[in-house]
């Protein structure tokens, strides 16, 4: 059984998809969860129905500013005092960013999704450093993408792709800079999941027949198997395993 009773856990993105079903299986494994979101207060309140009041703080902020992601981290690190484990998982896919896109739209399309997927999580990664410095260690797990190793199959989500590398390596930098000073770093790399975000880009693609007809079980990953690494991770049991990039794909992409 998964135990995080005593944990603070800042989750970005807690009220859909990925995000929703990791606050409820941070909730269930005992942690004081910060669940993050940027307009769906409902979802992140869905999300975290099962927790008592007492161990749960909902906090809105939109990621593309940089003073409301700085926002975030104050309200999470001063709630009980210090955070724990950060779980950068908040992201957007906007279509848009490809090569025949139009140049308003690439500029739009690129300046959002950088500011969200990348700068954002990368600005929460830069305090948590030195939060986890000054308490002896902690903990990082960042979501990215197989997007981030293979690419694409859709080129109107160059910058998701892109975007998601970038985060990984950002990452991977800390673990192999910070692992002397007690700080695990994870990246988790999912494949096709059940969600909107996935959902929307099968349907760029022809539907979700020949993107299931791609998949090595013939079956999307339930967001729950994302959640429940994610809270093992939490745990920290795995020290060594910090620098990994974690694949769930259901044997697709096998590296």
């Amino acid at each position: 059984m998964i135990d995080l009773a005593g944990k603070t856990v800042l989750l970005t993105g807690a009220s859909k998809g990925i995000g929703a079903a990791t606050a409820r299986a941070l909730g269930a494994a005992g942690c004081h969860l910060v669940a993050h979101y940027g307009g769906d207060r409902a979802g992140a309140e869905a999300a975290t129905a099962e927790l008592p009041e007492e161990r749960k703080l909902l906090v809105g902020a939109d990621l593309s500013r940089p003073e409301e992601v700085e926002r975030l981290w104050r309200q999470a690190q001063d709630w009980r005092g210090g955070v724990d484990v950060l779980v950068n998982n908040a992201a957007v896919m906007l279509s848009g960013g490809g090569i025949d896109a139009d140049d308003s739209a690439w500029d739009e399309t690129w300046e959002r999704t950088l500011a969200i997927n990348v700068l954002a999580p990368a600005r929460l990664l830069r305090r948590a450093v030195h939060h986890y410095r000054a308490r002896g260690g902690g903990i990082v797990v960042t979501i990215s993408s197989w997007a981030a190793q293979r690419g694409s199959t859709n080129a109107d989500h160059l910058a998701y792709a892109a975007s998601k590398a970038a985060i990984k390596a950002a990452t991977q930098t800390i673990a192999r800079a910070c692992a002397k000073e007690n700080i695990l770093v994870y990246i988790v790399a999912p494949g096709v999941v059940r969600t909107k975000m996935s959902e929307d880009f099968a349907a760029g693609m022809g539907g979700e027949a020949p993107v299931t007809a791609g998949l090595a079980m013939g079956e999307w990953v339930p967001p729950e198997d994302i959640a429940n690494l994610v809270a093992f991770l939490a745990t920290g049991a795995s020290r060594h395993l910090s620098g990994a990039t974690l694949d769930v794909n259901g044997a697709t992409y096998v590296r």
